[in-house]
């Protein structure tokens, strides 16, 4: 199972841990139509590489960050923050962008999950503010999302961004059919620059093209979910 697991490539401090589940590890989301007993199961797998059960979130393409501790298991968010030990944060995604920042003492830690409603609606910065630390000693990783060469958006979409903050022009490209091409890397770390995070780690992968490692929705439209995981030991 070697390329079950992705392992963020970033200067965190030593005690925090995160990963990425690939495609070959299998859906874990348990609201894409798969057998809910095989998502249980990969869950419990899964399992075994944390600390504790990871708090699963019922994601809405919304700005909601919860504290992990206080949560309960589909609590209705897109971000979760922890400060506690071996509290695992996640986030499912499938083209969409997961972010996962920690503070450079390792003492906090969050996961958010960034498609283009959630970076428009704010998810960034309700997750950077729930993180109550100065964002100058942030750290962020960008993971596996669409990329721009495959995502396409209408008017409406660059529209809202470009009306939000005029520096989103430069992360959408006009195509020959009147539609954009967008960048959700560049948006998150434009808006992760506004809020005074300046190390941002990660992006360039494309969920769409590489197929063998990824799920794509807007490849496949019916299709899994894999998770990214951060906590504190």
């Amino acid at each position: 199972m070697a390329d079950s697991f992705l392992i963020p490539d970033w200067p965190a401090p030593a005690n925090v841990r995160a990963l990425v589940t690939t495609r070959e590890y299998g859906n874990l989301a348990d609201h894409v139509g798969d057998d809910r007993s095989a998502v249980a199961a990969r869950r419990a797998e899964l399992r075994r590489h944390l600390p504790a059960e990871p708090l699963w979130l019922s994601q809405v393409h919304g700005s909601r960050c919860v504290e992990a501790e206080k949560a309960a298991a589909g609590t209705e968010a897109d971000a979760s923050v922890a400060r506690s030990a071996n509290q695992v944060c996640a986030v499912l995604t499938a083209d969409c962008l997961p972010v996962l920042l920690c503070d450079e003492a390792g003492t906090v830690v969050a996961a958010a999950h960034a498609g283009w409603r959630g970076l428009l609606g704010g998810v960034l910065e309700s997750t950077v503010a729930a993180m109550a630390v100065p964002p100058v000693r942030l750290l962020a990783w960008l993971g596996p999302a669409i990329g721009p060469a495959a995502f396409e958006v209408g008017a409406e979409v660059r529209t809202a961004f470009v009306a939000d903050d005029p520096d989103a022009f430069s992360a959408f490209a006009l195509r020959p059919n009147g539609k954009w091409s967008c960048d959700l890397y560049e948006l998150a770390r434009q808006r992760l620059a506004r809020l005074g995070v300046a190390r941002v780690f990660g992006g360039g992968r494309c969920t769409y093209t590489e197929t063998a490692l990824f799920y794509s929705y807007r490849r496949e439209r019916e299709t899994g979910r894999m998770a990214s995981l951060i906590w504190t030991v």
